[in-house]
Formats: structure tokens, C-alpha cells, sequence
């Protein structure tokens, strides 16, 4: 019996060694700065990234410098393993002001898989100069997340409109905070949102009210969704949830705080207006004024504990090989 304890102990720390972050350890290829001042080797995060050569299998560690980068970033599909590191999302930004598909206006474009950023705000300003012209709000994103595995921890994603276009892939936000007013998180990403503050600004839609989320599962076989894990949703005027970008759209919130600006229904079908079966949202165990489901749309999902299980635990929905502990 011993002698088979030993074995299973044995057994099971090789397995868990892939997954477990005081274990493995990442092969770090190269440690470059960006300075605005000159005192790195790039005074632009853009030149730092097109140094890199393609097709790199160890992580490139990029190091950002205080300041403020008036630029587009772009990570193309043949540069993996890129690790953008600022000082803080308050004083790391990234900035820029354009409007129209996420592909041409956005301030930050991820292609590449395996990618990651740490205190570092994407900002997209467009927006702010419409308001003051009185002009409509336009899509402006501030990153368009367009591979798998892509990790962002402490940063901030700024505008109004389509502000986080979390597209296609598995990614992971913790401890972000997210600001917009119209389907300001939006995609067919498969995603989870650890403890992150989202900021729903409606009150500049005049009386309109606004949209938190604009999920798109296309199907009931596919696995995306937007998953919240506590956090916080603030902000000013009146806000829905969500609403269905598509016909099975899937959004969960899970021990979130809301405050009282939540519109009493929650959701949207939006265009999928009698085919609410398809849609998938719920909310469980969230605390705040805004949370009270008395009113909430009699379609609103009640999921199992095993369920939510599935779709809260991160190793379950997103981090099932275990990429996320394979991060610098």
C-alpha cells in the first residue's frame, strides 16, 4: 500500500507540473525597452515589436516605460510569445484616436497567440472629440483580441463604442477595467474576467440606455462566452447587461457588485427577439442596488452548480492544457 501511494503521489505531481506556475518555468528569449526619452532601445512600442523576429518560440519581454505612445500597436500572427509590460495602466498608455472596423481603427491589434500585458491602458480618444463637435458616437475600439491564448493583467481599455473587441480565442482579464457605454465588450471570445471593474458611462447617450456586452456564439456546440468572476460594474445613467450579437450568445456574471444603474430587465435579444431559448444569461450571487432580478427578463437562464462550475472555474472553461501557467 505504500509502495502505491508513493506511485499515485509520484504520478500526480508530474501532472500538475505543466499547470503549475512555482514549477514551470518560461524560456525568456530577449528583455527590450521602450523609452520615450531614449533611455531603451525603442522610443515606440511598434519598433520594439517589428525587431522581433518572427516565428520565436521563448517569450519576448517587452518593457514600456512611463509615458504616453500616440501610435497603433500591432502583434502579427507570426510573432508569439510577445509579454508587454508597462508600470501602471495610469501611467503606461497607449493611445490613439480612429474610428470604423477593429481591424483598421483600433489602438491595439493582437493576431499572435500566447500573448500578454500587464499595467499597461489601450486608449482609443476618437470618441472624445466627437462629443465635443455633438457629433454621434462611432465604433472605436481600444484593442481587438483576435487569437487564442491572451492574457491581460491590471490594464485598462478605454472608449465608447466597442471599446474591447474580445473577438475569437480563449483569454483571460484580471484585475482590468473597462470603459464604454455601447457594446463595450464584444466579440466570440471565450473569455473570463477575474475581478475586473467595468465602467459603463450611458449618461453621455443622453437618456439612452447603453450596453455593457455584445456576445456572439454562433451555436450551441461552441464554446465561447463572456464570463465575470466578481468585479464591479459603475458608471452613470442606465445600462443593459447585454445583448445577443448573435443567436446564442452566453454571458455570466458570477458574485459581481452592481450599482444601481442597471436597467430592471438586464438583457437584450436584440435582433434574436423570439429565439430567447438559444440565448444564455444568468447572474449568480451578485451583491449591489443593481442586482435585484425581480424584474429581469422571464428568459434570463437559471444554471445548475454544475454548470456554473464549468463556466466559472478557470481551469475548466479556458486554461484546460494549462497555457496560462506556461506565461512569463
Amino acid at each position: 500500500m505504500h509502495a502505491l501511494l508513493q506511485i499515485f503521489l509520484f504520478s500526480t505531481i508530474l501532472s500538475n507540473a505543466g499547470s503549475n506556475p512555482d514549477i514551470y518555468r518560461p524560456e525568456i528569449a530577449e528583455t527590450i525597452t521602450v523609452d520615450q526619452s531614449g533611455q531603451g532601445e525603442f522610443t515606440t512600442v511598434q519598433s520594439a515589436i517589428d525587431s522581433i523576429p518572427s516565428g520565436r518560440t521563448a517569450w519576448t519581454i517587452v518593457k514600456i516605460n512611463a509615458g504616453r505612445y500616440n501610435e497603433k500597436v500591432t502583434i502579427p500572427r507570426d510573432k508569439q510569445f510577445i509579454f508587454l509590460q508597462g508600470e501602471s495602466a495610469r501611467n503606461t498608455v497607449i493611445q490613439w484616436s480612429d474610428a470604423g472596423e477593429p481591424f483598421q481603427s483600433t489602438t491595439l491589434t493582437v493576431l499572435a497567440e500566447n500573448f500578454k500585458a500587464r499595467n499597461i491602458a489601450f486608449k482609443n480618444a476618437y470618441n472624445e472629440v466627437l462629443r465635443r463637435d455633438g457629433k454621434p458616437i462611432e465604433r472605436a475600439p481600444a484593442a481587438h483580441i483576435h487569437a487564442d491564448k491572451a492574457s491581460f493583467y491590471q490594464c485598462a481599455f478605454v472608449s465608447l463604442q466597442d471599446t474591447l473587441s474580445d473577438s475569437i480565442g480563449r483569454h483571460y482579464f484580471e484585475s482590468c477595467y473597462i470603459k464604454g457605454a455601447i457594446d463595450f465588450i464584444w466579440g466570440r471570445g471565450q473569455s473570463i474576467y477575474q475581478n475586473c471593474k467595468i465602467n459603463a458611462i450611458a449618461a453621455v447617450l443622453g437618456g439612452t440606455p447603453g450596453y455593457i456586452t455584445a456576445q456572439g456564439r454562433e451555436s450551441l456546440e461552441s464554446s465561447d462566452g463572456y464570463i465575470f468572476n466578481g468585479g464591479s460594474v459603475v458608471g452613470t445613467g442606465s445600462t443593459y447587461l447585454g445583448r445577443a450579437y448573435r443567436e446564442y450568445s452566453r454571458v455570466v456574471f458570477n458574485g459581481t457588485d452592481f450599482l444601481n444603474i442597471i436597467v430592471p430587465e438586464g438583457w437584450s435579444a436584440w435582433d434574436y427577439t423570439g429565439h430567447e431559448e438559444h440565448i444564455t444569461y444568468a447572474e449568480r450571487k451578485c451583491t449591489g442596488p443593481g442586482s435585484d432580478m425581480s424584474r429581469r427578463v422571464k428568459w434570463e437562464k437559471t444554471l445548475s452548480d454544475g454548470d456554473y462550475h464549468l463556466l466559472t472555474d478557470i481551469n475548466k472553461f479556458i486554461n484546460q492544457d494549462g497555457w496560462l501557467h506556461e506565461q512569463p
